[in-house]
């Protein structure tokens, strides 16, 4: 009974918020409320939600301070070079400029967070993908499968849960995965590509040979305005860009912003880079990094009190958003666990293996990991999953080392799962709507997955 309540209670959440019946954040609170009142364990819910909530308040405080660092490090200029860079590379071609937000996504998610990958791209994106008004969920999609790919990092979660599970080095993990894992970081590329050409050929490209940052703000905005820029290769003749008003979410572009600390751009850089070090070296956990960088930088960069401020309510909407999903998840994990729900779950999928499948306990650990960690935290998989799956495994002969490579193939997929904190930092600032994300991005999550998984046992690693 706790193994369909599970299901159903998961399987009304993306319904509901895919359908845009009810919001994420009330789905997240009322769905497993009510589930938990079926399973007869209404008068636990307190409990299980400040259970959930104790687990995931070190997160959420991470984010908060993230979101302050890393908006005040936008604010000040730090950035601005890469978002040129992206600009001189991308131009006004959206084939350009979705290729690139998967390059940059991947790119800086060799720091292991998934928050700061999806802070810094969709800041350096958004811009483009709105004046072009190219689709929103394609970037968010993009961005998330190829951060999912790199989240098997071994500093970044998966593989060090999978090797402090099975009691295994996270290189034997990981090293001889690397072949199967590029070649989906490279479809990853080859799906932006053709969802690139897919924008190409609904927009058109622009004119303009090219599109500096201080021109995104200039000459687009003044397009509307009868300055002769158009697209070409449309589905007509060139059409003007209409006017837009301007937004406050764009403003990390704007070259003459009075936020800007051009004399402070390698104070920022260098404190960035220690940050970002320390996170990576574990000297304090990452909350305590990020409450001591935001501290610092708000401090130096704005040493009045009313700058302060207004840099904090400047980004007050996204750190209200974003943490108040991780609460409101909070009580979704909390039932889940707390009722045994997600215990059933598993020990029913592991249990409808067949026999036959013994030998080949591998490529069924790497097909279950592509849903598990969808419908579970990483924590509840590796921890609480893999364990059976390796005995399992080794009973038929198949070495923990394998059962424990093959777990992180679902981590293209996992990345956009309604448990994973960084995933509503993604549509918050990008200002897409959940739903719209989770219909566009799973169909290729988990062909981007089954393509990690085919190279792996092409190659003999799993």
């Amino acid at each position: 009974m706790l193994t369909i309540l599970g299901f159903a209670m998961i399987a009304t959440f993306l319904v509901l918020i895919m359908l845009k019946k009810m919001s994420p954040i009330a789905a997240l609170v009322l769905i497993p409320a009510l589930f938990c009142v079926f399973v007869g364990k209404g008068a636990k819910l307190g409990d299980y939600v400040i259970d959930g909530v104790t687990g995931l308040a070190p997160t959420a405080a991470m984010l908060m301070f993230a979101i302050v660092y890393f908006g005040v490090m936008i604010d000040v200029g730090l950035f601005d070079p890469v978002v040129r860079g992206i600009l001189k590379f991308c131009k006004a071609d959206p084939l350009r400029i979705v290729v690139g937000t998967a390059v940059l996504a991947a790119i800086v998610s060799l720091d292991g967070d998934g928050s700061t990958t999806f802070m810094i791209t969709v800041s350096a994106m958004y811009p483009l993908y709105k004046r072009l008004k190219m689709s929103l969920v394609v970037m968010t999609g993009v961005a998330a499968m190829a951060n999912g790919v790199m989240n098997t990092l071994p500093w970044g979660g998966p593989t060090a849960r999978a090797a402090t599970a099975l009691k295994l080095d996270a290189s034997d993990i990981f090293v001889p995965m690397i072949p199967a894992l590029a070649m989906g970081l490279l479809f990853v590329f080859a799906l932006a590509y053709v969802l690139g050409r897919r924008e190409r050929k609904r927009l058109g490209v622009l004119t303009l040979d090219e599109v500096l940052v201080e021109e995104t703000e200039t000459v687009l905005v003044g397009a509307g305005a009868g300055k002769g820029v158009t697209r070409a290769g449309g589905s007509g003749p060139g059409v003007d860009l209409p006017d837009e008003p301007e937004d406050e979410s764009f403003q990390g572009l704007d070259p003459d912003r009075p936020t800007l600390r051009p004399r402070l751009y390698w104070f920022n850089a260098l404190l960035t880079v220690a940050l970002l070090t320390a996170m990576i070296m574990e000297w304090l956990p990452i909350p305590v990094l990020f409450l001591l960088g935001a501290a610092l930088a708000l401090t130096v960069n704005f040493p009045h009190m009313p700058d302060q401020k207004a840099r904090i309510a400047a980004h007050a909407e996204n750190v209200l958003n974003v943490s108040g999903m991780v609460f409101a998840a909070a009580v979704f994990t909390g039932v889940l666990q707390g009722t045994g729900m997600v215990d059933h779950m598993a020990k029913w999928l592991v249990d409808n293996v067949p026999d036959g499948m013994g030998p080949h306990m591998a490529l069924v650990t790497g097909v279950l990991s592509i849903p598990l960690t969808y419908f579970m935290s990483n924590d509840g998989f590796y921890f609480g999953v893999l364990p059976v799956l390796a005995e399992a495994g080794q009973a038929h002969g198949v070495s923990a080392v394998e059962i424990a490579r093959a777990s992180i193939i679902g981590q293209p997929l996992h990345m956009s799962s309604p448990l994973v904190p960084a995933v509503y930092v993604l549509v918050g600032m990008a200002k897409v709507e959940f739903g719209d994300h989770t219909r566009f991005v799973v169909k290729w999550a988990v062909l981007t997955s089954l393509v990690v998984l085919g190279a792996a046992v092409l190659f003999g690693i799993v």
